[in-house]
């Protein structure tokens, strides 16, 4: 008997514990809400939305970027954080008075909202300190304000072909996930003017040159979506690769003709010139990779200067070697006399020539002999002519073939260096010149 007296009055204190909690919540309520909306939402159903029976709810859209953290090339991507805001019309909404109401963030779980999503998103999150960033303002109309701070990441097709020097065009679309073109129309709200916040931005390696804004409709097989979408252009300041790969890449070059200066004889200080300005082109080279995506499909500028350095790099080590080649080559010859070599080539240049000469006039002999005794017809003599005129095309074209081999044969191998001194630093200028004219100008 006295254990059931025991649970009952347990039971009875737990069902008052219960009442009392109950009682708050139900008075938290009746405080945050106003007698005015208090009447509005005990018929309002947050599944419909507004306008259901007579044609699509309009939303008007606008935002503020407060900031661009990163863009990265290896990912294709940006991350920014915006401040979205819409608005729309809820005739369920209307109540009387001239001032607006501001209510907590918290009520949009009793009102209908928009379902807009970002559509290139890869990573999104609503900002929930000290609470949830959302804003929620109704007015006398049945207007709704509905304000959230997001933070985003957002793939950004990239054209890395003159990277450094390029422009990349990144968007931000915003669409609707469940409701087509016959339930929601999206609008900006003021045009281009509905995004601010890229004038005062401060990005590490862009400028934000221009941005528009623009409205379109996304078609899927389930039907036409209302789509809103944010161009924005930035521009890569090129004053870091300058300082960075540019300036060190033309100073190794130039490195690299210090050898040219110096003497044939010295070869340990020659090979240890270009050896390490080859090495370390190659170094400056893979580091300038590191930051960028490793894509065959993109032959980007930069590494097209720094083949052309490491080119002229490796040009001028080759040079050495020719020019010591030719040296040695020389020093072994010297134990004959130059007029016998002489004599030589012109013999040898003699008898090719005479072989030619002596192939042309042997027909031309027999054709006249044969001409003489059977008195051929003019068809022949014009084909004597001619072949007489490949006979003498061919001799012109032996003779320009000697001088061309005149002028490749090294007399003096120390005049190489010579030649290098102005023909290296003239031929780097020029292309140079090509080069920034190309891609800074087309």
């Amino acid at each position: 008997m006295c254990s059931l007296y025991c649970c009952s009055l347990r039971a009875l204190f737990l069902l008052l514990l219960y009442g009392s909690m109950q009682i708050p919540e139900a008075e938290g309520k009746s405080e945050i809400l106003p007698p005015t909306i208090q009447k509005i939402i005990k018929g309002y159903n947050k599944y419909l939305r507004p306008f259901f029976d007579n044609g699509p709810v309009s939303v008007g859209m606008s935002m503020d970027i407060a900031s661009i953290d990163t863009i990265s090339e290896i990912n294709m991507d940006y991350t920014a954080t915006i401040f979205l805001r819409q608005r729309w019309t809820d005739e369920r909404l209307c109540f009387d008075g001239n001032k607006s109401l501001s209510l907590d963030g918290r009520l949009v779980e009793m009102l209908w909202v928009p379902d807009t999503f970002i559509v290139d998103s890869k990573k999104s999150f609503l900002h929930d300190v000290t609470v949830e960033n959302r804003l929620i303002r109704i007015y006398p109309n049945g207007t709704v304000l509905y304000a959230i701070r997001i933070t985003t990441t957002v793939s950004c097709s990239m054209d890395l072909t003159k990277y450094p020097m390029d422009k990349q065009t990144c968007t931000l679309q915003l669409e609707s996930w469940g409701y087509n073109i016959n339930d929601v129309m999206f609008y900006w709200t003021r045009g281009n003017d509905s995004v601010r916040g890229l004038d005062t931005l401060q990005l590490a390696q862009y400028t934000v040159e221009d941005h528009f804004t623009s409205v379109t409709e996304a078609v899927y097989e389930t039907g036409r979506y209302p789509k809103l979408v944010f161009h924005f252009e930035l521009k890569r300041n090129i004053l870091y690769f300058i300082l960075e790969t540019y300036v060190p890449s033309i100073l190794l070059v130039v490195l690299s003709w210090v050898s040219f200066w110096i003497s044939q004889s010295s070869v340990p200080a020659r090979i240890c010139i270009g050896v390490t300005t080859v090495l370390t082109m190659t170094t400056l080279m893979m580091g300038a990779r590191t930051s960028l995506p490793n894509a065959n499909c993109f032959i980007k500028a930069i590494d097209v200067y720094l083949g052309i350095c490491f080119s002229f790099i490796f040009g001028a080590l080759l040079e050495y070697a020719v020019t010591h080649f030719c040296t040695l080559h020389q020093l072994s010859s010297k134990e004959l006399p130059k007029i016998i070599d002489d004599d030589d080539d012109e013999e040898e240049k003699n008898a090719v020539l005479a072989a030619v000469t002596n192939s042309c006039s042997a027909p031309d002999n027999t054709d006249k002999t044969d001409s003489n005794k059977s008195k051929q017809s003019s068809i022949d003599r014009k084909r004597e002519r001619n072949q007489h005129r490949v006979c003498s095309s061919a001799m012109s074209v032996m003779k320009r073939l000697f001088c061309i081999f005149d002028c490749f044969h090294v007399k003096n191998p120390y005049h190489i260096d010579n030649y290098a001194r102005f023909s290296f630093p003239l031929s780097f200028i020029i292309i140079n010149v090509l080069y920034w004219v190309y891609y800074l100008y087309f």
